[in-house]
């Protein structure tokens, strides 16, 4: 092949690729920085919903998951604090005190697989059960034996998964089976909104990735996974503060503006969450190592866009059925694939927690 014919292959390539990483409707990064023991965790929330709370996550609760058929049943080993938009039980990301954390990206790709034997759990619900079971990334690729993922809406995504070790992977569900990119096979540890594969095969062709494009200064998925790629990859660890402030500075550089509603980073070596919003930029955080998990104690939680600062583990409040009916009643009506579900899931979402019972083992 010549040179040129070479680069026009290339072009194509770039040009098909960029013009699928416009066309979903919902963004969202990740990314793990893993050096000399410090491990942190950045994600940016692009939504067009802002509300929601960090809710601290009991142990010791029995559950079994919302589904059509058959959902699995289990009892929370771990404690954690989640980030929460569709209802208590329903995150989006978290992380539990054993420092494992799972966040989702939307993927349009994302096809689940067909009903078999396994037990079902819907895709949010997916995340607390890893969350309550696991303290490895490991554990949750192995849970692709006992469980699969029965979505309850038109809503996909894939995930971001990272350990205390600095272990990561990205998981996927493709052509109806889970695809995992991790140890070597994970060569960046970040994650947007096209395949992991897709994303390393367009970084190859930018400049110090093997290519000779420059990079991308667009907030396209494939743009804002080589920025945090290249961003990250000067990660020196320092004292905590200074590490979180270079985490918060990735999230920075590849933000959708007012469209970016929540930055956190998990400090996951020193079991801390750090967060902001984007009607509430002060940054706030909470030490799981202070939560009361004991499932004997009211569940408690802050709302995302509260005007407070700092340390606000001893500040959080009482989390009860009726703020959670009132979180699915106003994010429900507002995001356009749940708009048309049935009233009885949404009422299903808000009453799941009474469901669920302390004391499970």
């Amino acid at each position: 092949m010549s040179v040129e014919t070479h680069w026009r292959a290339v072009m194509s390539f770039v040009a098909a690729i960029l013009c699928h990483a416009v066309q979903p409707a919902y963004c969202c990064t990740t990314f793990c920085l893993a050096e000399d023991g410090q491990v942190l965790f950045g994600k940016n929330y692009d939504w067009h919903v802002g509300e929601g709370y960090v809710i601290a996550n009991k142990r010791d609760v029995a559950k079994t998951a919302i589904a059509d058929t058959n959902g699995v049943s289990w009892v929370s080993r771990y404690g954690s604090a989640t980030f929460n938009q569709f209802g208590r039980e329903m995150p989006s990301g978290g992380m539990n005190e054993a420092g494992l954390v799972v966040e989702l990206l939307w993927l349009e790709e994302t096809e689940y697989a067909s009903p078999d034997k396994r037990p079902a759990i819907g895709n949010l619900q997916w995340i607390q059960y890893q969350l309550d079971n696991h303290s490895s990334v490991a554990q949750v690729i192995a849970s692709d034996r006992d469980i699969r993922i029965q979505p309850r809406a038109a809503a996909y995504v894939h995930y971001l998964v990272c350990d205390r070790s600095g272990a990561c992977a990205s998981i996927e569900f493709l052509d109806g089976r889970m695809v995992v990119h991790g140890g070597s096979d994970l060569p960046a540890k970040v994650l947007t909104n096209n395949t992991y594969e897709e994303s390393i095969e367009f970084l190859k062709t930018l400049r110090g990735f093997g290519g000779m494009l420059p990079m991308p200064n667009d907030n396209s998925s494939l743009g804002r996974f080589a920025r945090a790629t290249h961003m990250a990859a000067a990660f020196e660890p320092q004292r905590v503060p200074k590490n979180v402030a270079f985490a918060f500075d990735i999230l920075d550089k590849v933000s959708a503006g007012d469209y970016t509603k929540w930055s956190i980073v998990y400090d996951v070596s020193g079991g801390r969450v750090h967060f902001r919003t984007f009607e509430s930029p002060a940054v706030r955080e909470i030490d799981l190592s202070s939560l009361d998990f004991s499932c004997t104690k009211p569940v408690k939680a802050a709302p995302l866009n509260d005007k407070s600062s700092g340390d606000i583990t001893q500040k959080l409040i009482v989390y009860t059925p009726r703020r959670n009916r009132d979180l699915v009643e106003r994010t429900f009506s507002r995001t356009d694939f749940l708009t048309g579900v049935p009233r009885e899931v949404w009422e299903e979402n808000w009453r799941y927690p009474e469901t669920t019972k302390c004391g499970g083992r």
